[in-house]
């Protein structure tokens, strides 16, 4: 059976049916969440991280990737995958922001994400 890895902070159980419907093109939409990283940790303890990840990706065996979260292990993630014969892809979204203004002046801001297709890294 084909996989497609949502290696992100958004679970795919959130997704619209649009982004759902493209992912699964692709095979059974697998959840593995994007590692938090902290603002502290040196470039050995990301290159770890990345390499744990990537492991554990690449262990599903996956048809492709979408991998999007903390630039720098995202691209270290995104490399070995690709050096691995992966497709690696991001989600496209079109921003629609609202602004409503109360009657004491706060401003609220509402951004909506419209999933537009999938693009490779």
């Amino acid at each position: 059976m084909k996989i497609f890895v949502n290696c992100s902070n958004h679970p795919s159980a959130k997704w619209s049916a649009a982004q759902r419907e493209a992912a699964e093109q692709y095979g059974k939409i697998a959840d593995i969440p994007f590692p938090a990283v902290a603002c502290d940790l040196t470039d050995m303890q990301l290159e770890e991280l990345a390499q744990q990840t990537a492991a554990e990706i690449l262990a599903k065996k996956p048809a492709a990737v979408m991998c999007m979260g903390e630039f720098v292990v995202c691209f270290r993630i995104v490399q070995k995958l690709k050096k691995s014969g992966i497709k690696v892809l991001a989600s496209c979204s079109e921003r629609h922001a609202v602004e409503h203004v109360e009657k004491d002046g706060t401003v609220h801001k509402e951004a909506v994400f419209v999933f537009q297709g999938f693009r490779e890294y």
